[in-house]
Protein backbone atom coordinates (compact mmCIF):
# COMPACT_ATOMS: atom_id res chain seq x y z
CA UNK A 1 0.00 0.00 0.00
CA UNK A 2 1.18 3.54 -0.58
CA UNK A 3 0.33 7.20 -0.03
CA UNK A 4 1.21 10.07 -2.38
CA UNK A 5 2.16 13.25 -0.52
CA UNK A 6 2.93 16.62 -2.06
CA UNK A 7 5.22 18.63 0.18
CA UNK A 8 5.16 22.42 0.52
CA UNK A 9 7.73 22.77 -2.27
CA UNK A 10 5.44 20.97 -4.72
CA UNK A 11 7.47 17.76 -4.77
CA UNK A 12 5.49 14.51 -4.68
CA UNK A 13 6.61 11.60 -2.51
CA UNK A 14 5.37 8.02 -2.81
CA UNK A 15 5.38 6.62 0.72
CA UNK A 16 4.84 2.97 1.58
CA UNK A 17 2.26 2.48 4.29
CA UNK A 18 0.64 -0.27 6.28
CA UNK A 19 -3.04 -1.07 6.69
CA UNK A 20 -4.47 0.68 9.75
CA UNK A 21 -1.75 3.32 10.03
CA UNK A 22 -2.80 6.94 10.27
CA UNK A 23 -1.83 9.09 7.30
CA UNK A 24 -0.11 11.40 9.81
CA UNK A 25 2.07 8.52 11.07
CA UNK A 26 3.09 7.56 7.55
CA UNK A 27 4.07 11.15 6.69
CA UNK A 28 5.94 11.65 9.97
CA UNK A 29 7.73 8.30 9.91
CA UNK A 30 9.00 8.87 6.36
CA UNK A 31 10.57 12.13 7.57
CA UNK A 32 8.43 14.71 5.81
CA UNK A 33 7.92 17.95 7.68
CA UNK A 34 4.68 17.66 9.66
CA UNK A 35 4.30 18.77 13.28
CA UNK A 36 1.62 16.35 14.49
CA UNK A 37 1.99 17.82 17.98
CA UNK A 38 -0.77 15.81 19.67
CA UNK A 39 0.41 12.49 18.23
CA UNK A 40 -2.90 11.63 16.63
CA UNK A 41 -5.39 12.48 19.38
CA UNK A 42 -7.34 15.01 17.26
CA UNK A 43 -6.37 17.67 19.80
CA UNK A 44 -4.59 20.07 17.44
CA UNK A 45 -4.57 20.84 13.74
CA UNK A 46 -0.84 20.53 13.07
CA UNK A 47 -1.32 17.56 10.73
CA UNK A 48 -3.63 19.51 8.41
CA UNK A 49 -3.59 18.23 4.82
CA UNK A 50 -5.53 18.82 1.63
CA UNK A 51 -7.03 15.66 0.18
CA UNK A 52 -6.99 15.44 -3.60
CA UNK A 53 -10.56 16.18 -4.76
CA UNK A 54 -10.76 12.78 -6.50
CA UNK A 55 -10.28 11.08 -3.12
CA UNK A 56 -12.48 13.19 -0.82
CA UNK A 57 -15.62 11.12 -1.39
CA UNK A 58 -13.80 7.83 -0.76
CA UNK A 59 -12.81 8.73 2.80
CA UNK A 60 -14.80 8.21 5.95
CA UNK A 61 -16.43 11.61 6.61
CA UNK A 62 -14.83 13.79 9.31
CA UNK A 63 -16.21 13.56 12.83
CA UNK A 64 -17.61 16.60 14.64
CA UNK A 65 -14.41 16.63 16.72
CA UNK A 66 -12.25 16.83 13.57
CA UNK A 67 -14.43 19.59 12.11
CA UNK A 68 -14.08 21.55 15.37
CA UNK A 69 -10.28 21.23 15.21
CA UNK A 70 -10.22 22.37 11.58
CA UNK A 71 -12.29 25.43 12.55
CA UNK A 72 -9.21 26.66 14.41
CA UNK A 73 -6.73 25.87 11.64
CA UNK A 74 -5.29 28.30 9.09
CA UNK A 75 -5.80 28.05 5.32
CA UNK A 76 -8.75 25.64 5.57
CA UNK A 77 -10.27 24.54 2.27
CA UNK A 78 -13.30 22.34 1.50
CA UNK A 79 -10.93 19.36 1.06
CA UNK A 80 -9.06 19.96 4.35
CA UNK A 81 -8.65 17.03 6.71
CA UNK A 82 -6.51 16.12 9.71
CA UNK A 83 -4.07 13.41 8.64
CA UNK A 84 -4.35 11.78 12.07
CA UNK A 85 -8.01 11.03 11.39
CA UNK A 86 -7.49 9.17 8.10
CA UNK A 87 -6.61 5.49 8.45
CA UNK A 88 -4.91 3.74 5.56
CA UNK A 89 -6.95 0.85 4.18
CA UNK A 90 -6.80 -1.12 0.92
CA UNK A 91 -9.76 0.97 -0.28
CA UNK A 92 -7.68 4.14 -0.22
CA UNK A 93 -4.41 2.66 -1.45
CA UNK A 94 -2.79 5.40 -3.53
CA UNK A 95 -4.46 8.25 -1.62
CA UNK A 96 -3.07 11.64 -2.64
CA UNK A 97 -2.72 14.50 -0.14
CA UNK A 98 -0.87 17.81 0.04
CA UNK A 99 0.69 19.24 3.21
CA UNK A 100 -1.10 22.41 4.25
CA UNK A 101 0.83 25.59 5.14
CA UNK A 102 1.41 25.93 8.87
CA UNK A 103 1.53 22.18 9.55
CA UNK A 104 5.34 22.13 9.52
Amino acid sequence: MYLLVEDRDGQEHKLESLDGWRVMEVIRDWGLSIKAECGGACACATCHVYVDPEWVGRLVPPTDEEIDMLDGAFFVEPNSRLACQILMTPEIDGLRVKLAPGSE
